[in-house]
């Protein structure tokens, strides 16, 4: 399940990467707004993690959670694909683009290696460790989630 999430994770973050302006274009969506909506989306997860309200995935016949709601939209998420549309957009050398690809590329990895390893870190950190962890994700979370809001308003004040 782990390689599923991850392989789907990437693949939508690559198509964005690659099409994403496209995407956008063609939807009549500008980035801002996408930025906003993905701000509001995380801080939704964010007030989950921090409220301790987080339901576990629940498997169905006819969806895998691996693919939904584990690879998209969690771990491939409005977020994620604005961060890839902007540091590809603003990557202007090649070299600059393998660095950013190779980022991609490193950080699916390491995503595979901790839901791999998950029961493992579990057992090490504890109940008491994982109610820690996920509130202090959760506040993180919620930070970089007005922050992208911020971002988004910004962006659309300076083009009005």
């Amino acid at each position: 399940m782990a390689f599923q999430a991850v392989c789907v994770a990437f693949g939508v973050i690559a198509v964005f990467g690659l099409v994403g302006h496209q995407i956008l274009d063609y939807l009549h969506v500008s980035v801002p707004a996408l930025m906003i909506a993905g701000g509001l989306l995380l801080l939704l997860i964010a007030l989950d993690l921090l409220t301790g309200k987080t339901d576990e995935p629940k498997q169905t016949k006819d969806v895998n959670v691996a693919l939904v709601p584990l690879g998209m939209p969690l771990l491939a998420g409005p977020g994620a694909i604005v961060s890839v549309i902007l540091a590809v957009q603003d990557a202007d050398s090649v070299g600059t683009q393998i660095s950013v690809w190779s980022a991609i590329v490193a950080m699916h990895v390491v995503l595979w290696l901790v839901m791999r390893y998950s029961l493992l870190i579990i057992r090490v950190i504890k109940d008491g460790g994982v109610v820690l962890v996920t509130r202090l994700a959760g506040m993180m979370l919620s930070a970089i989630a007005v922050q992208q809001i911020i971002n988004g308003v910004l962006q659309v004040i300076k083009g009005a």
